[in-house]
């Protein structure tokens, strides 16, 4: 056990300085994240990188990694993804793209290597989701309108985050950029993401289902970081990092009806092993050398504050948003944070980037979350100043695309058709080619061992085929005969010839799989290849086998991917065709939760008037299973509704701002802990004001908040007395209540 006292030693300091670093940050409304790097700068004073148990440190912070990326995950999902909208989609690009441009241009003027260029620009490309979600709600912005669009573009970030990771690490190991080599990353990531999201999303909910009743808190935790760390393995043997493996299952994970509990199991872990990740950033800080290292530290922040500020605003331009919307989200994410830190230790794990450039970065870091708070509340004045300078044209030509708009028709049947088509192929194709290639990498070995030769061939390309069946089948025949092709179809003869090339291209593709099934197994000629796969495509399209496991596959997915979604929208207080009819511009809608410390509790809509007080209206009242839409003035609010409110970004805040003055009274009282209730006796004196008061009108309930449950006179015990007993001297009286109020009672 003597081995295990330094480690148990190193947790000690760490957890405490931390312990005590965050307990000053609270205080000073600072973000925990930031607390937790201080902590390790302080520590990095008494442990140093050649100090024996810094690598036990260091292997904390890898798996801190995995917790992080796999909570990440959970809070992500690839359905947050379909959702977000070009808006975020098109900003996301423009901004990363136009960042890592920006930070490798620095990078080299600075004299650094082109990886190390490179590597930076990496990392001032993405935003901290932790700190602006904790800046929105210090400023409570979270109910406006632009905080939806700042979330959409984290959520995007996180995804590049992930690629960038994968993409570094590829050029890094080669040490060099090829533009076929990169290719080859891009899609052996992009297959590896598909295949397994779309294997664990038909799996993983049918186990947690059958296996729901033995599912106790302990055991789905267990079962949940059991396949998180199967992950890992899978990812790392696949050749990616071990932090891509977690948020692929944590993105899985999120997608199962179970993802909120497992969210909030997994919480105290990830926040444990996170803490020690940030503390370990902090550790490899030396304030003895940032001297050096100012000039650097406080370009590198200038540029990613006002650099971020304004890319970031015109990249939500350019996605058609308006000028205030896209100023007050561009100001919002002029910060980098902790995928800042995952991909700079990722430099330093290959040996691309020095120490110093890590310490800038951290330094960087923690300047532009300082900044953070303030730079957006200057959103306001900077969009005041800009309607004021800039001419009317120009703003006329800024606020054109309005959110909502968009250069091409959505309801194009082509473009409809087409990205159902690309859809299917997409996914089918891919599993097929991940299904081909594992069976080629590892079942013609293992087969080859008992039954060598011809026949062991024969059987894995038998098994191989029947496997990757359904999906080929899907490819080919899947939307050939949708409202859309039929529409296209009949409607313009000039459209039939591009229809049935979208069903040449897919048969020949199919037919190059199966193809390079059959010259990998046998080596035959291409002519013999040909026919072979044409009769097997045959064989796949009609068979009456391979269509009803195709079908069945795809409809236990859509069950399993939209289950969670069909539950919450059973118990939303709003419809999203009821959300998405609310198209006032400056008009949107908010959700607050009605604590029962709130003032308006158990007041009338009527007696509130929201209408003229804050300019909102109630559209909604969800009370557990009730939802009571458009209101009257005499429906009351109880502790724990949700209130549905329709109004603009001040007229919420305000709102918002009036509900949660009690709130900070109670964030800040004192816990004392409530007085006891006590069953306690006195007796009525000759001088007490008792004598001759009923127990009704002596104020012993009303007054001191006393219950009165017996009185003893002469010989005889009244139990449970009549309210229009009148009271005598001498009488002696059982009362159950606070200890301080019957010795008030005594007194009078």
């Amino acid at each position: 056990m003597e081995h295990v006292y330094p480690l148990i030693q190193q947790l000690t300091l760490i957890l405490v300085t931390a312990g005590a670093v965050t307990l000053l940050f609270k205080r000073l409304k600072q973000p925990i994240v930031l607390a937790y790097v201080v902590a390790g700068i302080i520590l990095s004073f008494f442990i140093t990188e050649d100090h024996p148990e810094y690598k036990n440190i260091e292997t904390l912070a890898e798996i801190g990694i995995i917790f992080l990326l796999f909570g990440l995950g959970l809070e992500f999902s690839f359905k947050k993804l379909m959702k977000v909208g070009a808006t975020a989609v098109i900003a996301t690009s423009f901004i990363v793209i136009c960042m890592i441009g920006v930070g490798y241009f620095l990078g080299l003027c600075f004299g650094w290597s082109h990886m190390a260029s490179l590597f930076l620009g990496a990392m001032i490309s993405i935003s901290s989701t932790m700190i602006i979600i904790k800046v929105f709600e210090d400023l409570h912005y979270t109910k406006r309108n632009f905080a939806g669009i700042v979330l959409g573009v984290l959520i995007m970030e996180d995804l590049f985050a992930v690629l960038l990771m994968v993409l570094l690490s590829t050029i890094a190991v080669s040490n060099k950029f090829e533009g076929m080599e990169m290719l080859f990353s891009l899609f052996k990531l992009m297959t590896f993401l598909l295949f397994w999201f779309f294997l664990g999303m038909y799996l993983i909910p049918i186990l947690l289902r059958k296996a729901k009743r033995f599912l106790d808190d302990e055991t789905i935790m267990i079962v949940s970081l059991a396949l998180c760390l199967g992950m890992v393995f899978l990812a790392t043997q696949a050749g990616f990092s071990s932090a891509l493996g977690a948020f692929i299952m944590g993105s899985i994970l999120a997608e199962t009806m179970e993802s909120e509990r497992i969210e909030k199991l997994v919480l105290p872990i990830k926040n444990l092993f996170g803490a020690i990740f940030f503390v370990s950033v902090g550790l490899m800080v030396r304030i003895g050398s940032l001297g050096e290292l100012i000039v650097p530290i406080l370009i590198i922040t200038a540029v990613v504050v006002v650099g971020r500020m304004i890319i970031s605003t015109g990249g939500v331009l350019l996605a058609g948003q308006n000028l205030k919307t896209s100023v007050s989200a561009g100001f919002s994410l002029a910060q980098i944070g902790e995928f800042s830190y995952i991909i700079a230790a990722l430099g330093i794990g290959f040996g691309v980037i020095e120490n110093s450039m890590y310490q800038i970065i951290v330094s960087v870091s923690v300047l532009t979350i300082f900044v953070t708070p303030y730079v957006v509340q200057l959103a306001g004045p900077a969009n005041d100043f800009l309607e004021k300078r800039l001419p009317q044209k120009w703003q006329d030509f800024l606020n054109k695309n309005v959110s909502g708009a968009h250069p091409v028709n959505q309801n194009s049947l082509w473009k409809k058709f087409l990205t159902e088509v690309g859809t299917v192929i997409l996914i089918y194709y891919f599993i097929s080619i991940v299904l081909v290639n594992s069976s080629l990498a590892y079942a013609v070995p293992f087969v080859q061992e008992w039954l060598p030769g011809l026949k062991g061939n024969l059987l894995v390309a038998i098994v191989t085929l029947l496997i990757i069946a359904p999906f080929l089948r899907a490819v080919i025949i899947k939307k050939n005969r949708s409202v859309e092709y039929k529409t296209l179809w009949h409607e313009n003869k000039s459209n039939r010839g591009p229809l049935i090339s979208t069903i040449i291209f897919r048969v020949i593709i199919c037919a190059g799989l199966v193809m390079y099934v059959l010259f990998k197994l046998f080596h035959a000629s291409l002519i013999i290849n040909c026919a072979l796969a044409a009769i097997i495509l045959l064989l796949i399209t009609f068979s009456r086998h391979a269509k009803t496991r195709s079908r069945a596959m795809e409809n236990r997915f859509k069950e399993n991917y939209h289950a969670k979604e069909k539950y919450r929208e059973s118990k939303a207080p709003l419809t999203k065709g009821f959300v998405n009819h609310v198209l006032e511009r400056d008009l949107h809608l908010s959700e607050f939760a009605i604590e029962p410390y709130y003032s308006i509790v158990g007041k009338t809509l009527k007696e509130l008037n929201f209408r003229q007080v804050f300019g909102v209206s109630i559209v909604t009242i969800a009370r557990g299973q009730l939802k009571i839409n458009i209101p009257n003035g005499n429906e009351r609010i109880y502790p724990n509704d949700h209130l549905i409110v329709l109004g603009t970004d001040t007229q919420t805040e305000l709102f918002q701002t009036r509900l949660e003055e009690k709130r900070k009274k109670y964030e800040n009282r004192e816990d004392n802990p409530a007085p006891e209730v006590k069953m306690q006796q006195f007796q009525i004196s000759p001088e007490s004001h008792l004598i001759g008061e009923t127990i009704r009108t002596s104020g012993i309930h009303e007054i001191y908040g006393c219950l009165v449950i017996g009185i003893e006179r002469d010989e005889t015990s009244i139990q449970d007395p009549d309210l229009d007993l009148v009271l005598e001297e001498d009488d002696i009286v059982w009362v159950i209540g606070e200890y301080n109020n019957i010795l008030k009672i005594c007194e009078i």
